[in-house]
């Protein structure tokens, strides 16, 4: 198994996509990216602590790549708006990809700069690539928080 982390916005919706993939063994919500240990949904909310929601999976790369992954997180979202997902507002709800190991480093990058050329968006990707750290799971009552509710899912923007 391997390990993926992405903040995309909102990471109800984000989970919801991810877990529907194929060899996506499990998911997580939570924050990654700040400078406070320990957060609480409410700290990452009031926006004073770095972190972005994210959603951290673990997935079989004999059945899914990372490559893949990587198409759904830019399927999900709107990579071109800083710290902004529809009408979520704030750095918690930026655009990155937390890569684990260097060959995600690259393939990020990669995709990132495929997708800058495509012509698919005519603002600049803003998505920033960041190497993890530290990764605190929300409170229960986040995960799966669509799932629970009997909620299809939402497309993020």
């Amino acid at each position: 198994m391997e390990k993926a982390t992405f903040g995309a916005g909102c990471f109800w919706g984000v989970e919801e996509a991810f877990r529907r993939v194929k060899g996506v063994v499990s998911t997580l919500v939570g924050f990654c990216g700040g400078y406070v240990e320990n957060p609480s949904y409410q700290d990452v909310c009031a926006g004073d602590t770095g972190h972005a929601e994210v959603v951290q999976l673990e997935y079989d790369p004999d059945q899914v790549t990372y490559k893949d992954l990587l198409s759904v997180f830019w399927d999900i979202h709107d990579p071109t708006t800083p710290n902004r997902q529809g009408p979520d507002v704030g750095e918690q709800y930026r655009s990155v990809i937390f890569y684990h190991t260097e060959e995600q480093r690259r393939l990020a990058i990669e995709a990132k700069a495929e997708l800058e050329k495509s012509g698919r968006f005519t603002r600049p990707v803003v998505t920033a690539i960041e190497p993890a750290g530290p990764f605190y799971r929300a409170e229960e009552y986040h995960q799966r928080y669509l799932e629970k509710r009997g909620m299809k899912g939402c497309h993020i923007w």
